[in-house]
């Protein structure tokens, strides 16, 4: 079983870190697009969606980096593994994402400030590098998603959350640059441009609180904490659990958990029963740490809060049960 695991987890790193080099090859190829007719145009949104690629850029060699530092083994230094080191560069990509917006936003309201200096030449152009970048981030964008919910990836998630936002500003700025085309209104660059900032600045803000909750030890999600409680309680031989801690790092689940058994039932029997519950834990969730620790049902341990009991007894018929098992 070992054996199984090491294949799976080394298979999805490989998998992990092919999407991010993907990621890096596709933002290299359109940032170089977007400076070359930005300065050609003279548009201040198609500069600024370089500068946004360049970002996007910076932030897939982070997520590159990241998936292949996480999927290292645990070590002395490092005894529950690498794995938050992915919702570190969630955050980093966050922050970008949101100095992107900021330097847009500012170089828009400077451009609305001195619009008869800057004319945009040739807008046509600019709309077909924004028609391309909308294109490939869009792909690119929904294989990273694929991936990202295959290996539990928060950093493959944000770089692809990242390429989104990469995608709305492209159409935003095509549209701009259509009507500059028509109707020669220069003003309807910069404006597009700080809306579009403005819808990166929310997605922002959201990946940094899902991104920075692991680094805190958030619980999982409630869904999950109750299927890991469902989990425990279909085994008909143990009385109860309590003290149930989870926490996430990266994709890997870490928890531990007191599950409570009959007082007089056997040590290797009571064993069996946890690596049961353990095994049917790791079908579920497959890369998951656990920690189990059994507690015979005394008063004390099953009157502690937050106590989860299969079948809540009084101590009287506690102790019918455990004389007609005896015989």
């Amino acid at each position: 079983m070992c054996i199984g695991i090491t294949v799976e987890a080394g298979r999805g790193l490989d998998i992990k870190t092919k999407a991010a080099s993907l990621s890096v090859a596709s933002n290299t190829t359109l940032f170089l697009m977007k400076l070359g007719v930005g300065i050609f145009t003279g548009s201040i949104s198609v500069i600024s969606e370089a500068a946004h690629s360049a970002l996007d850029l910076f932030a897939a060699i982070i997520a590159f980096l990241s998936v292949r530092a996480a999927g290292r083994p645990a070590d002395t230094e490092h005894p529950f593994g690498h794995g938050k080191i992915e919702n570190i560069s969630g955050v980093v990509e966050a922050i970008l994402i949101l100095l992107a917006a900021a330097w847009i936003i500012y170089e828009s309201t400077d451009r609305i400030m001195n619009l008869g200096s800057h004319v945009i030449q040739m807008p046509l152009a600019g709309v077909g590098v924004m028609g391309l970048s909308a294109l490939f981030n869009t792909l690119v964008a929904r294989h990273l998603f694929k991936i990202a919910r295959q290996t539990d990836s928060i950093a493959l998630e944000t770089d692809a959350y990242h390429l989104s936002t990469d995608v709305w500003t492209s159409l935003g700025v095509f549209g701009a640059l259509i009507v500059v085309q028509f109707t020669k209104l220069q003003i309807i660059d910069p404006v597009v441009a700080i809306g579009v900032a403005a819808l990166i600045m929310r997605v922002a803000f959201s990946l940094t609180a899902k991104a920075s909750g692991p680094l805190m030890d958030v619980r999982l999600p409630i869904d999950e904490v109750s299927e890991l409680k469902r989990i425990v309680m279909s085994s008909p031989q143990i009385v109860g659990f309590h003290k149930l801690r989870t926490r996430k790092s990266g994709p890997y689940r870490q928890i531990d958990y007191h599950l409570i058994v009959p007082a007089d039932m056997p040590v290797l029997e009571a064993h069996a029963i946890a690596e049961q519950i353990e095994n049917r834990m790791r079908e579920r969730f497959p890369d998951i740490t656990i920690v189990t620790h059994i507690e015979p049902d005394t008063q004390s341990e099953i009157s502690e809060p937050g106590t989860e009991l299969r079948h809540p007894q009084t101590p009287h018929q506690r102790r019918r049960v455990r004389r007609r098992r005896r015989f």
